[in-house]
């Protein structure tokens, strides 16, 4: 029996509430599971623990679900989408604050990175289920039915799928492609959505040029009115304003082109509103004016003018690219998949198209730059031999004509900026002698893009103007060594836009990616130098090397000299050795025989006397010095063994030790270091110490006469008095009258008897 589709299938099941079976449909609400799907939010700018801890359990939550749901069979899974409120808003959140591809990298935690990479999968697939009526011969869903759902729940709608297109168009083209064009196939009602879309669209444009301070043609039937005059240009206005237009252009452009790139059947309906014209007319009108308002604004932070002019590259980049994929599917395409019969209504709309646009002169150039008009002009020769001729030569006329002033074979050189000019570094960047030479190819042109237009051999710059060059790219990316900028120079003709451009946008050719970027220049030597002219204090010195060819490099010294001296080099010098021994050599010996030459015997022949003086050869000198003795008896005196003393002797050695006992004890008592000395020897000390003073004074205090007798034995009269006077003079002291202070109080009732 053949499987019946998911909208006539109908379920049998137990009534909760009355306990009987009752039969439902497979989509029905009750069948849907009660789960809550949160808000997404964007990845926290700064990596602030907390925005990153928040971010993360929030994330956490949604791709749970979403892998919760994925996991669902396939009719509980309709169940959840069509009936399940929270999930649309999670889902719908998540396309409207998503990070798009063009935004500036965000310098996100590791962990952010991964989540964010894993929900983005979970999100695209949960689409690509939703989008899909057919998952196998017995899950599936009649494709009329199918498409009213979608509809009907607003499952799918234009901005949706625009914001699809943005989102995961890089990467997942091919199976957008077929997401995109099964929702279109099975509801037709999506075309009639998106041409009531499209005016909205071309709106968005129309308010981009009234925030400028532009008009658009056909944009508005109504006159102005004198009282409203625009002041507001993009040369004046606010820059926080400025990058917000730049913003919102560059996401609108790289959204229309995502969409028309994977959906290409829509180029009909887009054509249908004059886009190709819209498109070319805000054009003219509003890239100019952005780009001249961004060169010429004066920038604290060099890297927001890096960000904006990429955008607004990015952005013109993808409006030429969009109109090129209007024009090869409205006209182009047909005519090289089409008979000859049918190709005449093909040719007449190109011709009609170029011919509107003739009068933008530079999109007409931009877009020539990208995509040579010449080349289809020569596609619909071939095609067709009732081409008018004249028409086409004026359309190739006018592309001419609007490369007047401009040199497309050869790029333009930059001149030396202005002082005023030179002062702020982005304007001096951007800084050219011919307005109208901007092109595409100082924002985002390969050499590939523009191969139809080979230049010609390029003279070399050098001196001053190639410095110019250099200190211009360099103003704005200081990072950058002159050796690389040089490099990028001598690749991109001298073109300075170019080179900065292709930098920003990651474009540069595989060689030079390969190369350092702090690599510096290499200076070549002056082959006539100046040296001759040169005049100053050291002219002609022993260190001038432009006067002499050989220098004494061992008179040359950075800092203080020193040499390194080793143990064998300083045994080796005998310096020292030979400057004392003259001085040494006066004390030597006295020499008792002196050699005598032949002739001077008779002259020491009288001096001589055979007479000996011994008087003092007996004497012992030096024999009993005191470092001559032994040195064991210089240490320990001798003593006599024990065993061998007698009596007296005995006593009289004890003696002798104990005395040296005692006063090794004493000479240790005093040299100890007492960190906690004794309590009792500190109040004797102090004890002496008030007797001392009491006695310098003449005090004599004697309590022994208070003390008196033993008690029975009867007190003598000095014992009496000396009471007698204790007692009447202790208030004197503290605490000495505490039994009378007693009675006072028990007699007055305070204390009970």
């Amino acid at each position: 029996m053949p499987a019946l589709p998911l909208d006539e299938l109908q379920l049998t099941e137990r009534d909760p509430k009355t306990g009987k079976m009752r039969t439902l449909p497979a989509l029905h609400p009750e069948i849907k599971a009660d789960r809550s799907f949160v808000l997404y939010r964007p990845p926290p700018l700064a990596r602030d623990p907390a925005s990153v801890e928040e971010f993360l359990e929030r994330a956490k939550f949604i791709a749970d679900d979403l892998n919760w749901l994925l996991a669902l069979p396939h009719d509980k899974f309709w169940c959840q989408v069509i009936f399940d409120e929270t999930l649309h808003r999670c889902l719908d959140s998540y396309l409207r604050f998503a990070p798009r591809k063009f935004d500036g990298a965000l310098d996100c935690h590791p962990e952010v990175s991964d989540m964010q990479r894993g929900l983005h999968r979970s999100v695209f697939l949960t689409f690509l289920r939703m989008s899909t009526h057919k998952e196998s011969k017995d899950h599936f869903i009649t494709p009329s039915v199918f498409g009213e759902i979608i509809y009907n729940n607003f499952l799918f709608d234009i901005p949706k799928i625009l914001d699809l297109c943005v989102l995961f168009g890089k990467g997942n083209g091919v199976l957008l492609q077929k997401m995109i064009g099964n929702i279109f196939t099975q509801q037709p009602s999506y075309f009639g959505d998106l041409d009531e879309t499209l005016p909205t669209v071309l709106q968005v444009f129309n308010n981009i040029l009234q925030q400028c301070g532009l008009q658009c043609e056909g944009a508005s039937a109504e006159p102005q009115k004198l009282e409203e005059k625009v002041n507001v240009t993009p040369g004046n206005m606010p820059l926080q304003e400025l990058k917000d237009i730049v913003l919102y252009l560059c996401d609108t452009c790289t959204t229309l082109w995502a969409f028309l790139d994977i959906f290409p059947l829509a180029c009909q309906t887009f054509q249908k509103h004059e886009f190709c014209y819209r498109l070319a007319s805000f054009y003219e009108l509003a890239v100019p004016e952005l780009e001249a308002a961004i060169k010429k604004r004066h920038y604290e932070d060099n890297s927001v003018f890096a960000d904006l002019w990429r955008r607004i590259s990015h952005s013109r980049k993808k409006m030429i690219e969009a109109f090129h994929i209007l024009i090869n599917q409205a006209c182009l395409q047909p005519i090289l998949e089409s008979s000859c019969e049918n190709i005449q209504p093909f040719i007449e709309e190109f011709l009609q198209i170029f011919t509107s646009v003739l009068q933008e002169r530079r999109f007409l150039r931009d877009y020539d730059k990208l995509y040579p008009v010449e080349d289809d002009v020569s596609l619909l020769q071939q095609a067709s031999s009732t081409l008018d001729e004249t028409r086409t030569a004026y359309i190739l006329q006018a592309v001419e004509s609007a490369w007047e002033g401009v040199d497309r074979k050869k790029a333009q050189v930059i001149k030396d900026p202005t002082p005023e000019a030179a002062s702020n570094g982005a304007s001096a960047i951007l800084d050219r002698t011919a307005e109208d030479t901007e092109g595409l190819r100082a924002g985002y042109v390969s050499e590939d893009e523009c191969a139809g237009a080979a230049a010609a051999p390029i003279a070399r710059v050098s001196g001053v103007e190639l410095d110019s060059l250099i200190s211009q790219v360099k103003d704005l990316l200081p990072d950058l060594g002159e050796g690389f900028i040089l490099a990028c120079l001598e690749e991109y003709s001298y073109n300075a836009e170019q080179v900065i451009n292709n930098i920003l946008e990651e474009k540069l050719e595989p060689y030079l990616d390969k190369l350092d970027r702090t690599m510096q220049r290499q200076l070549k030597p002056d082959p006539t130098p100046l040296v001759t002219s040169r005049y100053n204090v050291f002219q002609n010195d022993e260190f001038d090397v432009f006067s002499r060819d050989s220098v004494d490099v061992s008179r040359i010294q950075k800092g203080k000299r020193r040499e390194k001296e080793t143990t064998r080099s300083l045994l080796d010098d005998k310096r020292l050795v030979a400057e004392q021994k003259e001085r040494y050599s006066q004390y030597s010996l006295v020499v008792e025989e002196l050699p005598v030459q032949q002739g001077e015997a008779e002259l020491y022949g009288e001096d001589y006397e055979d007479e000996y003086d011994d008087t003092y050869d007996g004497n012992q000198v030096g024999a009993n010095d005191a470092d001559s003795d032994d040195e064991l008896i210089s240490r320990r005196p001798f003593t006599i063994p024990q065993v061998l003393r007698t009596k007296g002797q005995e006593e009289g050695q004890e003696e002798e030790e104990e005395d040296e006992e005692e006063e090794e004890e004493a000479e240790k008592e005093r040299t100890k270091d007492h960190f906690v000395q004794d309590p009792a020897v500190l109040r004797e000390r102090a004890e002496a110490r008030r007797l001392a003073f009491l006695a310098r004074k003449g005090y004599k205090h004697d309590n022994s006469a208070v003390v008196g007798n033993v008690k029975g034995h009867g007190q003598n009269r000095e014992t009496v008095q000396e009471r007698r006077k204790k007692e009447a003079n202790k208030s004197t002291r503290a605490n000495h009258n505490r039994r009378a202070m007693a009675d006072r109080k028990r007699s007055k009732g305070m204390i009970p008897s």
